[in-house]
């Protein structure tokens, strides 16, 4: 008969002064790493909750993948726009001061906002006619929230400037609007819609799904250039595209910013026939403008495609 012993693990021998004093200068130095980066700036200091409203009709974040058309001046935002001076003489060139704040009066600034096509803020400026069209970019100025551009009014009227961009908080599209007065009488222009356009030696047509936009229904949009020669069209980038398309309303509430499913400059598209495709919806029938910025041959170019949106 055999017996087996059992044996038990050896018993941990008590650390040394020196090993405690080592385990304490560890904890201790993992203390103070973790305090530094925790009271480290971060960028911003805004939360996702400062670029919410409370109760109905409030302006909601945009998604970049399913653009459509935004009622920017109908709907409350979150955000305080404003601007001076606030009326200016047409034609002149004037040095505009925005001002972005959330609504509960804290600055936004460029440590605030992401950048989106090359730009941390994109304003779209439009007369009353939707002739004038213009899209520049502000840059941050040494007060907290307030950013500065120069641009010349080419009408008379109410112009409405419409501010696009991403805050970090948020990582989402988020937009708000306010108006610079024009003194004089506004132009009284008729559109008539249409969908081929010539600019210089460049041919431009936008096709849509079945000819037509139906309000509340997806369309996909191709816009074509053509050289009127049948030249290669040398199509450059801007922001970050081969195109950006804006679309707006006769009343102007609202706007739609669009960029081609093109998403990759590497690969240009046919020289002799590019074309390029976007993807729209619009909310409620009426008479629209969509306005092309594009780089051909070099030089920046914005076309206007007028239609009517069915019920």
């Amino acid at each position: 008969m055999s017996s087996s012993a059992s044996t038990s693990p050896p018993a941990t021998a008590p650390l040394t002064p020196i090993q405690r004093r080592q385990a304490w200068l560890i904890t201790l130095g993992t203390i103070v790493v973790f305090g530094l980066f925790r009271w480290m700036p971060t960028g911003t200091d805004l939360s996702h909750g400062d670029f919410r409203l409370a109760g109905d009709n409030v302006l909601e974040f945009c998604d970049p993948a399913a653009p459509q058309f935004l009622p920017v001046t109908t709907a409350r935002s979150p955000v305080a726009f404003e601007v001076s001076p606030g009326q200016v003489n047409r034609g002149e060139m004037t040095e505009f001061t925005f001002r972005l704040a959330t609504s509960t009066g804290k600055s936004i600034g460029p440590v605030d906002l992401l950048v989106a096509h090359t730009r941390k803020l994109h304003l779209m400026v439009v007369d009353p006619s939707l002739t004038d069209y213009q899209h520049i970019h502000p840059t941050a100025g040494e007060v907290p929230g307030e950013w500065h551009v120069n641009f010349a009014p080419k009408y008379a009227g109410t112009y409405r400037v419409f501010a696009d961009f991403t805050p970090a908080a948020t990582a989402r599209g988020l937009y708000a609007s306010v108006d610079i007065e024009v003194p004089g009488t506004p132009e009284s222009l008729f559109h008539q819609p249409g969908l081929h356009q010539a600019e210089g030696p460049y041919r431009f047509e936008l096709r849509m799904d079945d000819g037509q936009i139906r309000a509340r229904n997806s369309t996909d949009l191709t816009l074509l250039i053509r050289h009127e020669n049948g030249e290669p069209v040398q199509l450059g980038e801007t922001m970050g595209a081969f195109a950006h398309l804006v679309a707006f309303d006769e009343n102007r509430s609202g706007f739609a910013h669009l960029h081609p499913q093109e998403t990759d400059l590497a690969k240009l598209p046919d020289a002799l026939a590019p074309e390029l495709h976007f993807n729209i919806t619009i909310p409620d029938p009426g008479l629209f403008v969509i306005w092309a910025q594009m780089v051909l041959g070099g030089t920046e170019i914005f076309v206007p495609f007028w239609f009517e949106v069915e019920p």
